[in-house]
């Protein structure tokens, strides 16, 4: 997955108008809440078949930590 594509499904998956790079802190982004994190949980156990904790995803701080995640 290309990280355009990742930012692309990320906007979708945490229902934002925020626009999102590589080095965006996820602590800036209003709608980086828990539901997101469950979506994005849910994203990668399932769609990417990637088995991430959720406390891999609470670890994160920026967009680039979540794609690491995913590409890993």
């Amino acid at each position: 997955m290309t990280a355009e594509n990742f930012i692309d499904k990320l906007i979708e998956l945490m229902d934002t108008d925020a626009t999102l790079t590589l080095s965006t802190k996820l602590a800036d982004v209003e709608d980086w809440d828990s539901l997101s994190m469950v979506s994005f949980f849910s994203f990668c156990n399932t769609t990417l078949s990637r088995k991430v904790s959720p406390d891999e995803i609470k670890s994160a701080r920026t967009v680039e930590d979540l794609f690491k995640l995913v590409n890993s």
